[in-house]
């Protein structure tokens, strides 16, 4: 039984563990963001947070901080330790090895290689384990991460801006700027979490997007990481039309080309190309194609794409988060809708979404919503 004072205590610790691990959530991919903090005699003698695939865990930094006075001190972990050999060595040894006397851990690892392990390893080691605090907020940390170890698909956010009447873009294409300056800064922290880019070969060819982030953009207020890992770039292009004068190219991180068996091979040497199947129209199945995304290590998907490409994600239930702008803008009816779904006959068949968040980004209104399934 915990005492109120240590349940307190355990709260005030895991809550700073929280705030480092979101420190690493720009740069970790494909690992997740993860926090440490170890405690003694109710003072931090050591935290750290994990930084890059590759180099150590939270709990390693953390660790190295503490040195001797570890032993018989309380760690606070975001994550269960890991208790397998991957790109670095299994931290749940380093904690029994320092003899920590306890440990605090917010959730458990979704990796089924992990998955409990790490946690009856530290009961093994006669280790005192706490499993759940803050687990609401250190799943929210990691949505991507958890969502490709649960489903083997990448977690998939839309990005759509509208005018109040829900358009796009006038009849004849143009679109920039229908949000201000403070929504498209907004746009590069967003960017700056994912793993990947989506959009479509419409897209590409009609507005030329280089879908980087840009450090330049990055908001007042919002911690800048301690490097830019630029997302991947992938493009739904099954008739092979995007070329090589587009300024996706001007940006050196990977662009990836999704068609089907059947499509016109990529001609395109700046590319790397991705065989999906296809669906019964024979347009690249998204499903597949977010898949081969998963298989690749690619824990979140950021779409900036056209309403006939959001439409078919939405319509093919893969979308697990919409962030949505709202201009102070009316662009009246000749003006491109934002998203293309099948013609409805009942209301009850309509998209529904739970909606997160809504609060003003400059001028505008941005909306976090996910589908209601």
């Amino acid at each position: 039984m915990i005492s109120l004072a240590q349940d307190k205590r355990d709260h005030l610790y895991m809550h700073r563990a929280l705030e480092l691990a979101r420190k690493g959530r720009f740069t970790t991919g494909p690992n997740p963001a993860v926090g440490c903090v170890i405690v003694k005699d109710d003072r931090i003698i050591g935290e750290g947070w994990h930084q890059k695939a590759g180099e150590p865990h939270a709990e390693v930094f953390a660790l190295r901080q503490a040195s001797a006075q570890a032993k018989h001190a309380t760690a606070y972990v975001t994550l269960e330790p890991c208790s397998h050999q991957g790109r670095t060595p299994p931290c749940v040894d380093a904690l029994i090895n320092a003899e920590v006397a306890r440990v605090v851990i917010a959730m458990q690892d979704p990796n089924p290689v992990v998955s409990g392990r790490g946690i009856h390893k530290l009961h093994d080691a006669d280790i005192e384990v706490r499993v759940g605090l803050f687990e609401t907020a250190a799943r929210a940390l990691n949505p991507g991460f958890i969502h490709r170890m649960q489903t083997q698909l990448p977690y998939v956010r839309v990005k759509l801006a509208s005018s109040l009447d829900g358009r796009t873009a006038l009849s004849n294409g143009v679109s920039q700027w229908i949000t201000g300056a403070a929504a498209r800064a907004d746009v590069q922290v967003w960017r700056a979490q994912a793993d990947a880019i989506l959009t479509g070969a419409d897209t590409v060819l009609v507005d030329n997007p280089r879908l980087n982030v840009r450090p330049e953009q990055w908001p007042d207020g919002v911690e800048k990481p301690l490097f830019f890992k630029q997302p991947v770039r992938v493009i739904i292009d099954g008739k092979n039309r995007i070329h090589d004068d587009l300024r996706l190219f001007e940006v050196e991180t990977p662009v990836f080309v999704v068609r089907t068996m059947e499509g016109p091979a990529s001609r395109h040497r700046h590319c790397h190309e991705i065989i999906a199947k296809a669906d019964s129209q024979g347009r690249v199945d998204l499903h597949d194609a977010l898949k081969e995304l998963a298989l690749r290590e690619i824990n979140l998907v950021w779409t900036e794409c056209g309403g006939q490409l959001a439409g078919a994600l939405f319509n093919a239930q893969l979308v697990n988060e919409l962030v949505y702008y709202q201009a102070n803008k009316v662009l009246g009816s000749d003006a491109r809708s934002m998203i293309a779904l099948p013609e409805l006959t009942q209301l009850d068949d309509a998209l529904s979404f739970n909606v997160l968040e809504r609060r003003m980004v400059g001028e505008d209104i941005r909306v976090i919503a996910q589908p209601m399934k």
